[in-house]
């Protein structure tokens, strides 16, 4: 018997999971469940400039209900748009975008007057959203509706179950990396080793320029990595609000000819930067994953992540794939970017070491598991609040 379930998701932006969303269409066509995609918006304000919104990365039928940015749109409006859709939706399970906005609240509702089973999917983690007493009882509240979960990975697990959801009842990892278009996996071991011949100190960032990914203690880093290696450099692939703050602290460091600026990038010359590099930094305060991480290894890149990055448990073993360091530490990401140059000198063993880590979070792995907990939803009681309890045990 085939069963339907409605995906929401918030913005057409979002690469990685166009690329997701499109495995699992995949999926779908050889099993028994069949998904309606539903994006909310093109992008959100904060990623304007970052990179263009990209539909060829979304190849499965989908609708979207407004154009522009996400969070133009006004509240009332969203929540009567949204929890129309639900309320009008032919499917056994809704898949919530997320918890944090009160147009999801009125979908949780819209779900619980419909009967419709409900899974929400969070990127969260107790490191990028500490528990608080005033913030936790709503949150507890909204996930004991729920009959399941989609994290990113066991960081968001551990949040997931720090707010009462059943372990049973979370599947991780549902995400993956959406790689250039150009990217060719057969040939990123030759292409690292090639890139890395001359064996450069040059370190790298990829991201937006905004306060949370740490920029500022990069910067600060690097000035005393520059001291001691004075032909290291530092490239900043991104946009973002910090961008002309970002150059006056260069120039006031005195660090004008190290650190290049190259703004946004995508497909061959993103690849480029990660092959040239001796590893991704990504200094981030706060960083539900961090799939830049994901795309480096993909590229045979090691990357140095602070204690805050999601990602750290599955992808960073130390001193092989990367390295870890206390987000905000200065003193400590300097050290661990001079112990770069020894750790990851030699380039094929390291890359060999970073594709391997990385093979098993690909978009046809993570639809896998969003599937997979579908089907657990989907079965059992009417309520489905017990049925992932009868769906096996996630990963």
């Amino acid at each position: 018997m085939t069963a339907t379930v409605t995906i929401f998701h918030n913005v057409v932006w979002s690469r990685h999971k166009g690329a997701v969303f499109s495995a699992l269409h995949t999926l779908s066509a050889v099993g028994t469940i069949r998904y309606a995609m539903v994006q909310i918006a093109d992008t959100e304000t904060d990623r304007l400039g970052f990179s263009d919104v990209d539909y060829s990365f979304h190849r499965y039928p989908m609708r979207k209900l407004f154009d522009g940015c996400y969070d133009e749109v006004p509240t009332w409006r969203m929540m009567v748009r949204l929890t129309t859709e639900v309320l009008r939706a032919k499917s056994q399970l809704v898949v919530l975008p997320g918890y944090h906005r009160p147009e999801y609240w009125a979908m949780l509702a819209a779900c619980i007057v419909t009967r419709k089973r409900r899974a929400v999917f969070c990127d969260s983690t107790a490191f990028d959203r500490p528990r608080r007493l005033l913030t936790s009882i709503p949150k507890r509240i909204f996930f004991s509706l729920c009959d399941g979960y989609f994290g990113f990975g066991e960081r968001s697990r551990e949040y997931l179950m720090s707010l009462g959801a059943k372990r049973e009842r979370i599947f991780v990892p549902c995400q993956a990396a959406a790689l250039p278009r150009s990217f060719l996996p057969e040939r990123a071991l030759a292409e690292r080793v090639t890139a890395r011949r001359d064996g450069a100190l040059a370190f790298l960032y990829v991201g937006r320029l905004s306060e949370e990914k740490g920029i500022e203690t990069l910067l600060d880093a690097f000035e005393l990595v520059h001291e001691k290696q004075p032909a290291a450099t530092l490239r900043i692939v991104g946009t973002g609000a910090l961008n002309d703050a970002l150059h006056v602290r260069v120039q006031s460091l005195a660090l004008g000819d190290a650190v290049q600026f190259v703004g946004s990038l995508q497909d061959e010359p993103l690849s480029r930067e990660y092959f040239g590099a001796t590893c991704l930094v990504l200094p981030s305060h706060s960083e539900p994953w961090g799939l830049v991480v994901n795309e480096a290894l993909s590229h045979g890149c090691p990357a140095v992540v602070s204690d805050r990055c999601g990602c750290l448990p599955e992808l960073i073993v130390e001193g092989v794939t990367g390295c870890s360091f206390p987000a905000g530490d200065v003193q400590a990401l300097a050290l661990t970017l001079l112990d770069a140059a020894w750790r990851f000198h030699d380039s094929e063993q390291t890359a060999r070491a970073c594709i391997e880590c990385i093979a098993h979070f690909d978009p046809r792995a993570a639809a896998a598991n969003i599937e997979r907990g579908c089907a657990a939803m989907l079965c059992g009681p009417a309520d489905g609040r017990a049925a992932a309890r009868m769906g096996g045990t996630p990963q």
